[in-house]
């Protein structure tokens, strides 16, 4: 999308006037969106609308960052527990009577904390490949142009790091009240030496906690738009933090409820989705475990097997509900952010502007020469 920073109005000649007693005219819509300013009904009908269209593009991509992403955390764990697996016995199953050494405990600690730190790293980068595919796939369903998996795995693997980024600078913001009071928090407890004060401190700390999540909330909202502005912008992590908090500016509790009612949307849908593969895995079981009621010995094998099936649809029904909600969220937060500039800054004219022109026959080459004349 062109960054049009001049801050036109809404209209700017392109709507036409409306004439006495009649009705509108309806704005364009080369997409799965008409280009005015949207209505929660026009947002989260261009989310799914564009998730209909161009849901091959959008599985395509989640599943290859699931595919990926999902063995090498399970390569990591399990590096990690051939690594210190002989420290396990010692500190979980000590003999009667004694405690766990540090020889034991620490490995575990360094080995649990490396984990940990790995998997986040991972994950925030799969997460963010996802973040950069959302806006890759709405600029072309907003135009009303077709997508197709190569050209948006290689547009949202470009911009991974820089969203990777923004995201962990916008989470480390809103985060920071928490942690603020956390680290106040701590010394205080530490400082105490009182069995009173102690219980005072602890008393407090929901309320401190309370106190400080309103903030958090409103610095999430603020810094929301950031991976759109990377992706739809070309901009740097922190350029886009300033383009969040700028389109957001002023329209904050509009945005928030709009991104609260499209959670909550997400997450209806989601369960809907999933429900059916629980339920046939779990019906699917009841012949199963009615034979193996009557027997005596181990499981049998049609129990095994129907825990497999089982398991195996209610992953399959967590994979398809996880990659709707993840991307109908993502869309939604994606829309706002058009929908904010169009307000702002007349980015429905730009995107007209920009459909006229390559639509536009292209101009004709300059005339041919006329031969020279013959010699008399």
């Amino acid at each position: 999308m062109t960054h049009n920073s001049g801050p036109h109005g809404y209209g700017g000649g392109w709507a036409g006037a409306p004439q006495w007693g009649g009705m509108a005219p309806a704005a364009p819509q080369p997409g799965v969106i008409p280009l005015r300013p949207l209505a929660l009904g026009d947002i989260l009908g261009g989310a799914f609308q564009t998730l209909r269209r161009h849901w091959k593009a959008v599985v395509g991509v989640v599943l290859a960052v699931q595919a990926f992403v999902l063995p090498v955390m399970a390569l990591v764990v399990g590096i990690a527990v051939a690594a210190v697996h002989q420290h396990f016995d010692p500190v979980f199953d000590p003999p009667y009577g004694e405690d766990p050494s540090s020889e034991h405990v620490v490995p575990l600690l360094i080995a649990a904390a490396t984990v940990f730190v790995l998997l986040l790293v991972i994950g925030m980068l799969g997460m963010a490949v996802i973040c950069a595919l959302c806006p890759a796939v709405l600029r072309e369903a907003v135009t009303g142009r077709p997508t197709r998996f190569r050209p948006m795995w290689r547009a949202s693997l470009r911009r991974a790091p820089a969203v990777a980024g923004a995201v962990f600078l916008g989470a480390l913001a809103a985060a920071a009240p928490m942690l603020v009071v956390l680290a106040v928090w701590v010394p205080l407890v530490a400082a105490t030496d009182s069995r009173d004060g102690a219980t005072l401190l602890l008393v407090l700390l929901p309320v401190l906690l309370l106190i400080a999540f309103p903030l958090s909330v409103w610095l999430n909202v603020r810094f929301g738009f950031a991976s759109a502005a990377v992706v739809l912008e070309d901009a740097g992590p922190l350029t886009a933090l300033r383009r969040s908090a700028a389109l957001v500016r002023g329209d904050g509790w509009r945005i928030l409820g709009i991104t609260l009612v499209g959670a909550l949307l997400a997450g209806v849908v989601a369960w809907v989705i999933q429900l059916p593969f629980n339920l046939i895995g779990t019906l699917a079981l009841i012949p199963a475990m009615i034979t193996q009621s009557h027997d005596t010995g181990g499981l049998s094998g049609g129990l095994i097997a129907g825990i497999v099936a089982a398991s195996l649809l209610a992953a399959v029904g967590a994979a398809i509900s996880q990659v709707f909600q993840i991307g109908f969220g993502q869309l939604v937060s994606g829309l706002l952010y058009v929908d904010q500039r169009i307000r702002r800054e007349g980015l429905a004219e730009a995107i007209l502007a920009d459909l006229a022109a390559a639509a536009a026959p292209a101009p004709a080459g300059p005339a041919p020469a006329a031969p020279p004349a013959p010699p008399q």
